[in-house]
């Protein structure tokens, strides 16, 4: 009256519980995550949940932007609060009395815009115009846009050579300085290590510069550096010495070191001596000592 059920005995066919055995454990799995989820969900406040809403969608908020006013002119430059404040100088200036916390401005009557231009152009980018780039050919760095720049054979009094690129117009002082130079100096007074190194580097590649450029030039380092930083101070030395040629021939040295009051002709003194004490002891060296 009853069919008794009779299981198959193909080895190919699979069980029906155990194919529900199988399938199931992937659901069960996914009914566990989504039971313990709503669970967790339960067990939140909603101001938690807002919370957690509300913090992956959360950006930080753009750094405030500060205005300089720079120069007697008063030039106006804007930058961001973080970017500035790389500079030990101007971190101290956004807290401390120069710096006008509503309107966020900060006044540098004695600078030159030119100049902060370059310090601003390097915090942000780490580099300023003309940037020194790595020449794979020679294997040498090199500054931007050097081959195209044309050159002249420096004159001993006035000779042309490139300071016309090289060097800016002070309006304070009236004079051309060496672009380098300044920079090395604004460098020093806001705390910029990296940026005075980046300039010396590029000052050590111009050439063809005028006498008198060089010589205002270096007694603007002595002014605007402290006797602790010889860096600058000794790259003009050097080069003076390298240069000597030139430089004995020019009526614009002559009355420099006839008007004096200044620390360079003294050092340039010193540095003279050591040169020539170290030309003689490596001519003895080479001379084989008689008794």
């Amino acid at each position: 009256m009853f069919k008794r059920s009779v299981r198959s005995q193909d080895p190919n066919r699979v069980d029906k519980s155990a194919r529900l055995k199988r399938s199931g454990s992937h659901r069960d799995h996914v009914k566990m995550s989504k039971l313990q989820r709503s669970l967790n969900e339960r067990d939140t406040t909603p101001q938690q949940h807002q919370q957690q809403q509300k913090s992956p969608a959360a950006a930080p908020s753009p750094s405030p932007i500060v205005t300089l006013t720079v120069g007697r002119d008063g030039r106006l430059f804007a930058a961001h609060e973080d970017v500035l404040r790389q500079s030990p100088f101007f971190e101290a200036a956004c807290r401390g009395s120069p710096f006008d916390a509503q309107s966020k401005r900060i006044s540098l009557p004695d600078e030159e815009p030119e100049v902060f231009s370059a310090v601003l152009e390097y915090l942000y980018k780490g580099d300023y115009y003309p940037r020194l780039l790595h020449n794979r050919h020679r294997n040498s760095w090199e500054l931007e846009d050097y081959g195209r720049t044309p050159q002249s054979s420096p004159n001993p009094e006035t000779g042309g050579g490139r300071a016309g690129e090289a060097s800016v117009y002070l309006s304070s002082l009236g004079v051309e300085i060496l672009r380098d130079t300044v920079i090395y100096c604004a460098a020093d007074r806001y705390g910029l290590e990296e940026l005075k190194r980046l300039a010396l580097r590029k000052q050590g590649l111009q050439a063809g510069i005028d006498v008198a450029t060089i010589l205002r030039s270096a007694q603007y380092a002595y002014t605007h550096t402290p006797d602790s930083d010889s860096r600058l101070r000794a790259h003009y030395l050097a080069l003076i010495i390298r240069c000597r040629k030139t430089f004995k021939r020019s009526g614009t040295m002559q009355a420099e070191m006839e008007a004096g009051g200044s620390k360079l002709f003294f050092d340039l003194f010193v540095a003279m001596c050591n040169h020539l004490d170290d030309v003689i002891d490596v001519s003895n060296a080479r001379t084989p000592k008689t008794v």
